[in-house]
């Protein structure tokens, strides 16, 4: 039943990509009023293309990886309720000329199209020492030429023979190239995790590289995805489960909570690199291609995957706020809204999420949390409900000297509250607060929440999975400075 009330609003929305010009407008209040815009940074067009080596250099086959048009993933974000989206292409030959050339002009196109939906240009970089990034252009009259001096310089697999490329010390040229850019781009590493081969066994992303991009281009190389995409692998197209489906593609370390290793292990890597005081934040997306009811792995750009940043809906506004790590993730719209703020009650100054709050030993501060867990149904038929609230606490140690660290280990879970513990406003808003007396250093504070409550902490994913049934969201921190 669910499947077929599905497949019966894709019908609907279909004929709107294929029977309309355009829909939707940016009204001017939205641009002027600061709200929660869900968006994905990580989707993929048809020109993510396949390749005929038969002839060299070698020529572009469209549609070869991923499937869609951009039009279409607009109008699927639209539906699927997102307010911003990055299409994200993978690179090869001489692909900055397919961008350049064919994606662009069709990018311009959806923007008319689709309006409602901010539309970012950027590409996933096939980053040189590493494996993909999302790269994300500003919008600007120089994004075409932008995205072109970046790709033809920098993507690894711009060049036939990619192992020429394949450096560490070129990702950081192309980071310290970007810092010079008028209009600075964001870069976020994708699946960091996918590669690793055991818990804290990394190999084509490590954390010492990530921190070289950080130091490198701290307001550029800002994060990482939390949540990966192809988190549909499990599902077969008729909406069963597949026992053998593995979420996100991760087939030697799995995801946990859906969320990579590098998220999600409290005390892992991200904890290490808010531990030092970096602001670095995470994200999740789709990493659309092909939906799992054509036979692929996938969601629809919002359909699973969300990622929230607290800004007007312009493009100014949202890449920065991004870039700023005002932010919070969610995985079947479990939340739609999520205010975290610190107040330190001697002086009344209030820090909200990615900002920073001076305290003095002693000082009386105070951590208050409003989520709205939405009553109605999300893209399964379904209405989840928060069932627990995690309070994350981490000490701020400054520079570590051992670059590979990957544990915080004064990281811990300062309070958890159940749906027991509180009651829903007339605007479905639940409010938590929580006195923090305890703190003598800089710290940071972070939020997480979940559906599962037979987890206390997010264990890796078996096979066969049903991704509905295991849903998390995380905040971006709060920072506490003694």
């Amino acid at each position: 039943m669910q499947q077929r009330i599905y497949m019966g609003l894709l019908a609907a929305v279909l004929f709107a990509v294929y029977g309309c010009q355009s829909v939707g407008f940016v009204p001017d209040d939205a641009q002027r009023k600061t709200q929660w815009l869900a968006g994905d940074h990580h989707i993929h067009s048809h020109y993510s293309v396949g390749w005929d080596k038969s002839v060299n250099p070698p020529r572009p086959i469209l549609a070869g990886d991923a499937h869609y048009s951009t039009p279409k993933n607009a109008r699927m974000a639209a539906f699927h309720g997102l307010d911003w989206m990055v299409t994200t292409d993978h690179g090869g030959p001489n692909h900055s000329k397919v961008n350049l050339e064919m994606a662009y002009p069709e990018l311009e196109a959806s923007r008319r199209a689709v309006p409602q939906v901010l539309q970012f240009y950027g590409m996933e970089l096939d980053t040189p020492g590493a494996r993909h990034s999302s790269l994300i252009i500003p919008h600007s009259n120089e994004e075409a030429h932008q995205l072109f001096h970046i790709e033809k310089h920098y993507n690894r697999r711009e060049v036939l023979h990619e192992i020429t490329r394949d450096k560490e010390s070129l990702m950081l040229e192309a980071l310290t190239d970007m810092q010079t850019h008028t209009h600075k781009p964001v870069v976020l590493a994708n699946h960091p995790g996918r590669t690793a081969t055991d818990l804290g066994q990394y190999t084509k992303v490590t954390p010492r590289e990530l921190r070289d991009w950080h130091d490198t281009a701290p307001d550029i190389a800002i994060g990482m995805e939390g949540a990966p995409g192809h988190q549909a692998n499990a599902i077969n197209p008729d909406g069963s489960i597949d026992p053998t489906g593995i979420r996100g593609g991760y087939d030697n370390y799995p995801t946990m909570g859906g969320f990579d290793q590098m998220t999600a292990r409290l005390g892992g890597f991200w904890d290490s690199m808010l531990g030092e005081g970096r602001r670095w934040f995470i994200t999740a997306t789709s990493d659309s291609h092909v939906h799992y009811t054509d036979g692929r792995t996938d969601f629809w750009p919002g359909e699973y995957s969300k990622t929230y940043v607290y800004a007007k809906k312009t493009y100014d506004s949202v890449l920065e706020n991004l870039r700023n790590g005002r932010v919070f993730v969610t995985t079947g719209d479990l939340i739609d809204a999520l205010f975290v703020s610190v107040q330190n009650t001697r002086t009344g100054q209030t820090a909200d999420i990615a900002e920073s709050l001076s305290a003095k030993p002693g000082d009386e501060l105070l951590l208050t949390v409003r989520f709205r867990d939405p009553d109605s149904s999300n893209f399964n038929d379904e209405n989840p409900r928060v069932k627990r609230v995690d309070v994350i606490v981490g000490d701020i140690t400054g520079p570590l000297t051992d670059r590979t660290e990957d544990r915080n280990l004064t990281t811990r879970v300062m309070q958890r509250f159940y749906a027991r513990d509180w009651q829903s406003d007339d605007d479905g808003f639940v409010t938590l607060t929580l006195p923090i007396s305890q703190l003598s250093a800089s710290s940071y504070v972070r939020i997480r929440g979940t559906a599962n409550t037979n987890e206390l902490e997010p264990q890796i994913d078996p096979p066969g999975e049903n991704p509905w049934h295991d849903l998390w969201f995380y905040s971006n921190p709060v920072f506490i400075q003694f």
